[in-house]
């Protein structure tokens, strides 16, 4: 456990760390960056579960899913870096704060949820199209999906506070 705070506060005090802390605009440019980077991301997400729901049923899922999906991708490919350099400028009080292990345990079971869906529920249905109503797996993959990300962005603004 020592070693564990000893890491968290060289984070802290780490060149970047402290030039994030001390610069008067990177700190907000962070932020913003990762705000965006999650309207990417929970933003396409939500719509692609929203049709898994049953919403928009004349749009095909497949497309909609070549569509949105690497608009979550790219909001990932914000959302990491940014995250990590956010964390690093206060690790130490985050580290030992349970919303922020909270909002990380969500993170990885979205990440699951997104695992499991893509692997063994839509890649049976990516061939045929899959348009009109999803099969249950579906629809309970989109549901945990829209619960889980609200979690995870409710966490987030808890941690702001």
């Amino acid at each position: 456990m020592q070693s564990y705070h000893q890491w968290l506060e060289w984070l802290e005090k780490s060149a970047w760390a402290v030039s994030i802390r001390q610069s008067l605009w990177l700190y907000p440019a962070l932020e913003i960056v990762h705000i965006l980077g999650i309207v990417l991301l929970v933003g396409a997400a939500f719509l692609f579960d929203l049709r898994l729901l049953g919403f928009s049923r004349n749009l095909p899922v497949t497309g909609l899913s070549k569509h949105l999906l690497p608009w979550s991708q790219r909001g990932l490919i914000l959302i990491i870096p940014s995250g990590l350099l956010l964390f690093i400028t206060n690790a130490q009080a985050l580290g030992a704060d349970p919303v922020f292990w909270t909002k990380v345990g969500l993170i990885l079971f979205a990440g699951l949820n997104v695992f499991v869906f893509h692997r063994f529920v839509y890649e049976p249905f990516k061939f045929r199209g899959a348009s009109g109503d999803m099969p249950g797996m579906a629809r309970l993959c989109a549901g945990i999906s829209i619960v889980v990300w609200v979690a995870v962005v409710t966490c987030g603004r808890l941690l702001a506070y």
